[in-house]
């Protein structure tokens, strides 16, 4: 099936995601492998090459964690492969020990890293800035701020890296990701031959007498890149009037704000403008020169007051008198930035009314929805099986995917949570710290992630605690992408079904337990089971993700649940299970909305005298 973002050709506007402009963009550049491990704001960018599959232009992997998805990319680099590798800001983290050691060894083909960063902590842990990581590791870091500098960026990227043989960051963030805008296409090229692989130990294999002659290298890598940015690529400068003393420096999604800001106030002549599209190195040379035009220089970046610290740095450095500004009370490095803000700081900045009003005070007892697993998710049986047989007494472990949610009253079923992979680690270190019992949650894709070392682990250790593998058949968190424990059907012939319970087996586990996570005996049997022994103990609870079942698998429930009959049981069920298919009509009593309902049938094994099954219409 014909698609514009494999068949769109030069002349061409389309109104793109800008996670759709950087595949493009990564198109346009000859792309030949795409390597990713799925996360929030980043993974559509994988996903729409999947869904495009390539027509031969090129190959793409879901990897089972970012580290893997770095280093498949880095070696096809190193085979002279022109390679993109995706994930969130989070996932750099996981890959930050190949990333560290690609940079100083270089690799010929060229790989752009994708860190789609998380400003306000929308899907995340944290909210990092991974700006960090480009000064930490000497990487060239690009910053779009539409969809069109989207895909422009990865594509001159892509160029930079295989001219300099290095890896180069294109730095996006939730807004910038999921944004629309119009997109000029330019053709694609030809499918490009790969780049010769010569062998040479003195430079690929970093022992450390290597290592040191490559991390000696490096600086005149980065003048390269340098040279490249004071080009004046993707940096932009708008003078002011001739008797005005002030600028602003901006970078990513605040040039958006500022554009907004500067129009609402009428203060485009006011200030001088430089905006930076691409954020390290820095252009020293058109800094210092914007400088000089300037008594006063605010600087507007989200995140981490990293570009105004390296603004004070250079201004010193030069024995300039510029004073520098930036960070403050109303633009903090906390959360995310937005036009009123920018707006409000670029007034004060220039002494000037600002156009936009106070907002009025929220109402402080209006009702907030929190976040909730979906109705019919499998996670809530297991969860509420676990509460009924252990209640309070073990500490809950909890681990990065949808199943984190469990966090929600009445379940609580999450006392900690500290990164992707730790629910079995973590939670074997405070069994054996603390003496108490501990069970540990952790999905499918989770657990491949990086759970089956932690697993190893503890199996080695001889620690005490039950993990329980919540085995949904997906990646569901991120949309529903493969992991190896997905039904070999649902995979085709590209990958390989992985067997979650001979993995754990193999690892050393011999109390192991697999059953349907909607048999709610057999759950309730398994935790009894379990919470009578001790050492590392598993129990699986499969089932498919709902949504996956309804959208991919196009299965339907047959059967909807209705209550038969109001009373203490019904009213126990609302407030244990608390499946969101349940609602409280006007005079009391308890009810399901067919519309929510998804057939699993779990309240009637919970309270069967309270709910019966009735056909679907």
């Amino acid at each position: 099936m014909s698609d514009r973002l494999l068949n769109g050709v030069k002349g061409e506007r389309h109104l793109l995601l800008g996670n759709e402009a950087i595949v493009r963009g990564a198109l346009e550049a000859g792309v030949h492998v795409v390597a990713c491990y799925p996360g929030t704001p980043s993974s559509e960018v994988p996903d729409a090459f999947r869904r495009l599959g390539g027509e031969g232009r090129y190959r793409m992997e879901y990897s089972v964690n970012e580290k893997i998805a770095f280093e498949v990319a880095a070696g096809a680099a190193l085979a002279g492969a022109m390679s993109l590798v995706t994930m969130k800001h989070v996932g750099v983290n996981v890959a930050a020990d190949p990333l560290l050691t690609s940079v100083y060894i270089g690799l010929p083909g060229g790989l752009v890293l994708l860190s789609a960063d998380d400003p306000g902590c929308h899907s995340s842990q944290n909210e990092q800035d991974n700006r960090h990581y480009a000064r930490f590791a000497s990487l060239p870091c690009f910053e779009p701020t539409d969809a069109q500098e989207a895909k422009d960026m990865t594509r001159t990227a892509f160029r930079m890296a295989r001219e300099l043989q290095q890896p180069v960051m294109l730095r996006t963030t939730t807004r910038v990701s999921h944004m629309r805008g119009p997109v000029d296409f330019d053709d694609l090229p030809p499918v490009a031959p790969l780049v010769e692989f010569q062998r040479n130990p003195g430079r690929f294999v970093p022992v450390p007498a290597v290592a040191r002659k490559r991390h000696q290298a490096l600086p005149s890598v980065m003048e390269k890149a340098r040279r490249f940015v004071e080009s004046g690529v993707f940096t932009r400068t708008r003078p002011a009037d001739e008797q005005c003393r002030v600028g602003i420096i901006a970078s990513g999604v605040a040039r958006n704000y500022l554009a907004d800001a500067l129009t609402a106030g009428a203060w485009e002549n006011r200030v001088h403008i430089l905006e930076l599209g691409i954020t390290w190195p820095l252009p020293t040379k058109t800094i210092v020169d914007f400088f000089a035009r300037c008594d006063r220089v605010l600087v507007l970046e989200e995140g981490a007051p990293l570009l105004e610290r390296d603004a004070r740095a250079l201004a010193q450095e030069q024995s300039l008198a510029t004073r520098i500004e930036g960070k403050d009370s109303t633009l903090t490095d906390q959360g995310e930035y937005s036009a009123t803000l920018v707006m409000r700081r670029v007034a004060s900045f220039l002494d000037c009314p600002c156009p936009i009003k106070p907002a009025r005070p929220v109402e402080p007892d209006l009702p907030a929805r929190a976040p909730n697993l979906c109705p019919g998710c499998s996670h809530r049986a297991v969860y509420y099986a676990a509460r009924r047989i252990y209640g309070d007494e073990p500490v809950y472990s909890s681990d990065i995917g949808c199943y984190t949610l469990g966090i929600v009253p009445p379940l609580r079923m999450a006392d900690f949570l500290v990164c992707m992979g730790s629910s079995v680690s973590a939670g074997s270190g405070f069994a054996w710290a603390s003496g108490r019992p501990v069970v540990a949650f952790i999905g499918d894709s989770t657990f491949f992630h990086s759970g089956m070392t932690g697993l190893a682990n503890a199996v080695f250790n001889r620690r005490d605690l039950l993990l329980v593998i919540l085995d949904n058949g997906t990646t569901a968190m991120t949309g529903h992408q493969p992991n190896p424990g997905m039904a070999q059907s649902a995979l085709g012939d590209d990958s390989l079904h992985l067997d979650i319970e001979s993995i754990v087996r193999g690892l050393g586990v011999t109390e192991c337990v697999k059953t349907r996570a909607f048999n709610l005996k057999a759950l309730l049997d398994a935790f009894r089971k379990m919470k009578g022994k001790s050492g590392v103990r598993v129990l699986i609870a499969e089932e498919p993700c709902v949504l996956y079942a309804r959208r991919r698998l196009k299965k339907e429930a047959p059967r909807k649940a209705v209550v038969s009959r109001q009373g203490d049981e019904a009213l126990r069920c609302l407030n244990e299970l608390a499946c969101p298919a349940f609602y409280r009509e006007s005079h009391g009593d308890l009810a399901v909305d067919p519309a929510l309902c998804t057939g699993c049938m779990v309240c009637l094994q919970a309270a069967p005298g309270a709910f019966k099954a009735q056909e679907s219409r």
